[in-house]
């Protein structure tokens, strides 16, 4: 009778598991189906907003913190209203939540992204400061996982962006971005695992020919 009863309370403790796993799967599902169609910066808040509630409610998954940096990042690039400072520093403080869950060679992304934004600024007077912290974010992903495509897509595009003069130009990113893509066309991510890049690295390499 007794081992009847622990049997029903572990069928119990595993449905409810998988109805919580299920349920995140969805929301989260919903939110990267949304990404596609989003076209304003207040879309992109208010989704990383959704993002960040569903990290709270989970509290063990490091991939609704990186969702939310990642939306907050994306309108930040073409969008000069966005402060670059206020917006890294609400990223950083998303990157934190998630590395405290797992530390990971695609929050290095997000985080050399974030630093690489507020770099741009004023290129001259902040490299020193953000461009180290780009370069640090950079070269601890590629320790962490040396064959992480974004990260040498965003290697590759910062080759590509900086003159000739300063090292930089089409013809020394063309390279890496090749390895990028190379990175792409072998890379099987799990489930709900970030896949953005592919596309980017083509565009910029047909600009390198």
């Amino acid at each position: 009778m007794k081992k009847g009863w622990i049997l029903a309370i572990l069928s119990i403790a595993v449905l409810n598991v998988t109805a919580q796993s299920d349920k995140y799967t969805k929301a989260m599902e919903a939110r990267l189906t949304a990404m596609d169609t989003v076209k304003s910066a207040a879309g992109w808040r208010s989704l990383a907003d959704a993002f960040q509630r569903i990290g709270d409610a989970e509290k063990t998954q490091w991939l609704p913190y990186y969702y939310a940096a990642l939306c907050l990042l994306t309108p930040a690039w073409t969008d000069p209203a966005i402060d670059k400072d206020t917006n890294a520093t609400r990223v950083k403080e998303l990157c934190a939540k998630a590395e405290a869950i797992e530390d990971n060679a695609e929050l290095c992304t997000i985080r050399n992204m974030a630093a690489t934004q507020q770099m741009l600024v004023d290129p001259q007077s902040r490299w020193s400061t953000y461009g180290a912290e780009s370069e640090a974010a950079m070269k601890k992903g590629l320790q962490l996982d040396p064959n992480n495509p974004r990260l040498y897509y965003l290697q590759g595009a910062g080759i590509f962006g900086t003159p000739e003069q300063f090292g930089g130009g089409k013809a020394k990113a063309k390279p890496v971005l090749e390895k990028a893509l190379s990175l792409f066309n072998a890379e099987d991510p799990k489930p709900l695992y970030p896949r953005w890049g592919k596309q980017l690295t083509e565009e910029m390499l047909a600009q390198c020919k």
